[in-house]
């Protein structure tokens, strides 16, 4: 897959996720911040308001902490391909 063509991918699947109405589960949400931050190389501090929601962003963003941008971008489109096949 080329640069561009991930970056096609990527896109399209952050546009399905926002365009989704259901709620997702709450891991894969966090999954998802932390490899969307990853991908754009966004290295600003979780800003919830409640501390605790903080602290589940910031765990997520250091699991992922190694990703490349380019990694981040795949690992973000199959968790998407994967809950919307199997719904979990």
């Amino acid at each position: 897959m080329t640069a561009e063509e991930l970056d096609k991918a990527f896109l399209e699947s952050v546009e399905r996720v926002n365009n989704h109405t259901d709620p997702f589960p709450a891991d894969l949400l966090l999954r998802l911040y932390a490899y969307y931050k990853r991908a754009n190389d966004n290295k600003d501090d979780p800003n919830s308001k409640k501390p605790l929601i903080n602290a589940f962003k910031a765990n997520a963003l250091f699991q992922n902490k190694d990703l490349t941008p380019e990694e981040a971008k795949k690992a973000y489109i199959d968790a998407v391909n994967t809950y919307f096949l199997y719904r979990k």
